[in-house]
């Protein structure tokens, strides 16, 4: 099973606005669907005057009240022109609401692509990289690292451009901002030429992964696998570069496999175990079991990503690489002795170290791993338990799932902590990009 979000946008009545999995709400004082990067600078520069605070919102996708505001919600609908793309160069320019599906289709019909993908493309371009969207990877990173450079417009009005050479230190802070500096207008990302993927899906058992990891994390591009709790049971993913020919999954085992029993009939699962917590167990194993092994051979985007239509909630933090086996042998032990029955497998991925301030991954290699409930479910203590694991082991929380951090333990958790929370001092030194979320991961 592979839990990720599900196409969508935000939902809500006029004058309000939820998130994806229905878990964060707001009443935006007012909204607005700019056109035009003009009409974005119109409608900031208006807010400040009647001292509104001001949010982005995407595709609604994250966890977190990141996004949410009580001023005004800026909707990034109409803003998706694709400004450029320049083979030479190797990147490829478009404005902030774009979808990555969009993006994605765009670029390989330009026989291009993305080096590194999360597993999901519903997001826009501008909510995946604030809030440091992330597939898995040896030597490629998130979404944001991947950038090259933006167009941002700040508190004042402003239209600024930043780029390795041009505005150099907002550009550090802004690839991956939180929507803490300003409404991210245009992005421009390195792209490289197309290419395919292999994909290689095994069964194999929690002993066997764990003691294996470094190995298999090392050896494939992109390793990642999904452990099922009450179980000794995983499903393991490795993505390697193909040189073809391309060979898809039929359509029918496709859809089969990858839409009928992963979303149809697994949030089918999820409902009974919601109303019947005592058959999870026995679920988990099913599920566990359910899925043979595979080989296949795509476009990158289609092998890097999946369609999920069941919903849920998530915590996902980032630990330092050489603590990984530690921490899931820990979980394992937490669930075994705990009284919980987890529906959702526990997803586990990695990245290389990187240079943004606000990566999950700034400065050190780095494993992923990501908890979840199905939606309606009881917490019950079990992300407040894992919480705990995850923070003794010095882990970073993903800016857009459930955590409790503040920003005392996120200065010590990021060496580049304070470079960022003074970038925002001198550029939005009222918070007209602030809400109670940012309040509490960065400080006032």
């Amino acid at each position: 099973m592979h839990p990720s979000p599900t196409p969508g946008t935000p939902q809500g009545l006029p004058g309000r606005w939820s998130n994806w999995a229905g878990n964060q709400n707001a009443r935006p004082r007012r909204e607005v669907a700019p056109a035009s990067v003009a009409e974005l600078a119109e409608a900031i520069g208006a807010a400040a005057a009647d001292g509104l605070p001001v949010k982005a919102v995407g595709s609604g996708h994250s966890f977190t009240a990141i996004a949410a505001t009580d001023g005004l919600l800026v909707r990034p609908d109409r803003l998706t022109a694709v400004r450029a793309i320049d083979h030479a160069a190797g990147t490829v320019t478009v404005e902030s609401g774009l979808g990555l599906e969009k993006l994605n289709q765009l670029l390989e019909h330009a026989g291009l692509a993305l080096t590194n993908m999360g597993d999901i493309m519903v997001q826009t371009v501008a909510g995946a990289t604030s809030t440091g969207t992330h597939g898995t990877g040896r030597a490629s990173g998130s979404l944001a690292a991947q950038i090259k450079g933006l167009e941002i417009v700040l508190a004042d009005g402003t239209v600024t451009r930043c780029s390795p050479t041009e505005n150099a230190e907002l550009f550090q802070g802004a690839r991956l901002g939180l929507g803490a500096l300003g409404v991210v207008s245009a992005i421009t990302f390195g792209v490289e030429p197309a290419f395919l993927l292999t994909a290689h899906e095994k069964p194999m058992a929690f002993d066997e992964v764990v003691g294996r990891f470094d190995e298999l994390a090392t050896e494939n591009e992109h390793f990642e696998f999904y452990w099922f709790p009450h179980t000794e049971g995983c499903s393991t993913k490795r993505n390697n570069r193909s040189q073809g020919p391309a060979a898809p999954l039929p359509g029918f085992r496709k859809w089969f496999d990858d839409d009928f029993v992963s979303n149809t009939v697994w949030e089918g699962a999820c409902r009974v175990g919601r109303a019947m917590p005592r058959t999870i167990p026995g679920i988990a194993r099913i599920a566990s079991k359910a899925w043979s092994e595979r080989t296949y051979t795509d476009v990158s985007y289609k092998v890097f990503t999946s369609p999920r239509r069941v919903r849920f909630v998530e915590m996902e933090y980032a630990v330092p690489r050489e603590a990984a086996t530690t921490v899931l042998r820990e979980l394992k032990r937490l669930v075994e002795r705990s009284d919980w029955k987890i529906s959702f497998p526990v997803e586990v991925r990695v990245a290389p170290a990187d240079d943004l301030w606000l990566s999950t991954a700034s400065g050190r290699d780095t494993a992923y791993i990501a908890v979840h409930l199905y939606r309606g479910t009881a917490d019950q203590g079990y992300f407040t338990e894992v919480e705990k694991i995850m923070t003794a082991h010095q882990g970073r929380p993903h800016w857009g799932k459930l955590h409790t951090r503040d920003a005392a333990y996120l200065a010590d958790a990021y060496p580049h902590f304070a470079d960022f929370t003074a970038l925002r001092d001198k550029v939005d030194p009222e918070r007209r990009f602030a809400n109670d979320y940012l309040r509490r991961v960065l400080g006032d």
